[in-house]
């Protein structure tokens, strides 16, 4: 494979091998995410996490992955698409090793931030290979498979983490990486062909650095204020964010040759795609995150049980894709876009039945309608965002597309799950008023969901161990004050895990009803902001539309 696609005078014979490459590698960076989600347990107790290093663990791969993209695909764009993907699998792969061998949280969140810096080569080369491997009247159906497989790693990351957890250590789930990225570097050279943009200008290195310190920023401060309070952090990175925009915006308007022509953005097609993918995101992260931790400590499912309860929303996916692929270009994107916003928003809106007395029949129907609105609405936005930008800038696209996305999952599970955390805190009390429960263990139990079980847990301990003593006791009175001790406590246990699953249920519906809001608003916009009718392509430089020779890489 030393053929550049570029020069290739048909498209390229194995291109439906080369997408199953790309979408091999788009699978473990999503599931690297997901995976944790039913590892991070595990972790907590064997390492002694505070919730603050659990929260980093988990964020610590998403602010490299997402400010680094776009400067990483602009530099994959002019050196060597296959490259920056291979590139990326070695350094993800590394980041795993290093996440195996971790033994504090200090090395786990920087072996998570290295991922993240893999992810962030791997993402926009993946799109950006495939729009240049495929002629365009069949990119729509292979970004609908592309998009698939994302949301089909989504529910499998739990799957794939809960078998291994059953017989391995939480640091297997990095380790499983391993053999997937090696797999995808050896398909990558055999399958893949070299691809680079056809013009060799300078990069906009000043943009980029720009564009890495405002979103960097933005994703920190998201991160930083929800979860551990609005102080200095946070403020100075919301103000760096906020300055670094500005000064990105305006150096990309006077640059002759930015890394991101940010006028695109004024164009309804591109602005309205780039809205639906973040505001979608926000509510997919947003109730993945709760709904995942419903099922393990509300419904007392395993890891494993819970991945494979999350199923049906990657079979929904694929159903939806397909519906896409049959229905956009009968109706127009705008319809199939607005329709699957629409379902994504009734999905979160049936969440907010759920109750205390709930089981998990209740949340079958909420997955399988959202697993259909990803299908629907999320390949015909990669789609028109891809399209919006010439062959020499496809890394760049995809950079976009991926931002977008990854902002929008960082906002969903910072504001849901902030929402979440208070709503959840607020019901116990009101739950748990007039108890003798000791304002210590109140503050604990309100801390998490796994926090006010653990309390629980605790205080059935005692019962027994009160039980125990009073079966040991050779005063008859001393044993009659111990059995009703251990009655009262055992009594004290129940009502206590009671409540908290009643508190955490109510604070997932109340969070869902928010999360609805938030998508039906963002459905009007964006079906007002996308046109009727596609727009046409965006207009290409004449020294862009002559063919470059290209080196092999």
């Amino acid at each position: 494979m030393t053929e550049p696609v570029e020069r290739m005078e048909r498209p390229y014979a194995r291109r439906w091998w080369a997408l199953l490459v790309l979408c091999l590698s788009l699978l473990i960076i999503v599931m690297a995410n997901t995976a944790l989600t039913v590892a991070a347990p595990d972790m907590t107790k064997d390492l002694g996490l505070s919730s603050a290093d659990l929260q980093w663990v988990i964020d610590g791969y998403t602010v490299p992955y997402a400010a680094l993209m776009l400067l990483l695909g602009a530099i994959g764009d002019k050196y060597s698409r296959r490259g920056a993907l291979v590139l990326g699998l070695v350094v993800f792969g590394a980041g795993a090793v290093f996440g195996y061998l971790a033994d504090s949280a200090a090395t786990v969140i920087a072996a998570r931030a290295v991922m993240g810096v893999g992810a962030a080569l791997i993402m926009p080369a993946t799109l950006s290979l495939l729009a240049a491997t495929f002629p365009r009247a069949e990119r729509a159906k292979a970004i609908t498979l592309w998009t698939a497989t994302a949301g089909l790693a989504i529910a499998a990351g739990p799957v794939v983490a809960g078998a291994l957890l059953r017989d391995h250590g939480w640091s297997s789930t990095f380790l499983i990486n391993v053999p997937i990225a090696a797999l995808a570097i050896v398909a990558a050279f055999v399958l893949v062909p070299p691809s680079r943009a056809g013009h060799h200008d300078r990069i906009d290195y000043v943009g980029g650095l720009l564009s890495v310190i405002w979103t960097g920023a933005l994703i920190y401060m998201i991160i930083e204020g929800p979860h551990f309070g609005w102080h200095a952090k946070a403020i100075g990175a919301a103000v760096i964010a906020g300055a670094g925009l500005v000064a990105f915006v305006l150096w990309e308007l006077r640059h002759p040759r930015p890394i991101l022509d940010v006028r695109r953005f004024t164009g309804r097609r591109f602005a309205g795609s780039n809205l639906a993918v973040a505001l979608f995101f926000l509510a997919v992260f947003g109730a993945f995150y709760y709904l995942t931790q419903h099922l393990q400590f509300v419904l007392g499912y395993d890891a494993l049980d819970t991945g494979v309860r999350m199923l049906p929303l990657a079979g929904a996916v694929f159903v939806g894709s397909a519906l896409t692929g049959w229905l956009t270009p009968r109706v127009g994107m705008k319809w199939t876009v607005t329709a699957g916003m629409v379902g994504g928003t009734t999905a979160l809106a049936l969440l907010t039945r759920v109750d205390g007395g709930s089981g998990y029949g209740d949340f079958v129907a909420p997955l399988i309608i959202l697993g259909l609105a990803i299908g629907l609405a999320l390949s015909p936005c990669t789609d028109a965002i891809m399209g919006a930008f010439p062959e020499s800038e496809l890394g760049v696209g995809g950079a976009v597309n991926d931002t977008s996305l990854e902002l929008g999952g960082s906002l969903g599970i910072a504001i849901l799950g902030s929402l979440l955390a208070t709503s959840y805190g607020d019901h116990l009390s009101d739950a748990t008023a007039g108890s003798r429960l000791p304002a210590s263990a109140l503050d604990t139990a309100q801390d998490s969901v796994g926090a006010g079980y653990a309390v629980a847990q605790g205080i059935g301990e005692k019962a027994h161990q009160a039980a125990a003593r009073a079966q040991q006791a050779t005063d008859p009175q001393q044993a009659a004050q111990l059995k009703q001790q251990a009655a009262e406590l055992a009594t004290g246990a129940r009502q206590m895990a009671d409540a908290v699953g009643s508190a955490f249920s109510d604070a997932v519906a109340r969070t869902s009803l928010v999360g609805a809001v938030i998508l039906g608003i963002g459905t009007v916009l964006v079906a007002v902001l996308l046109p009727r009718h596609g727009s046409p392509a965006p207009e290409v430089k004449e020294e862009e539309k002559k063919p470059v020779e290209s080196a092999a890489v």
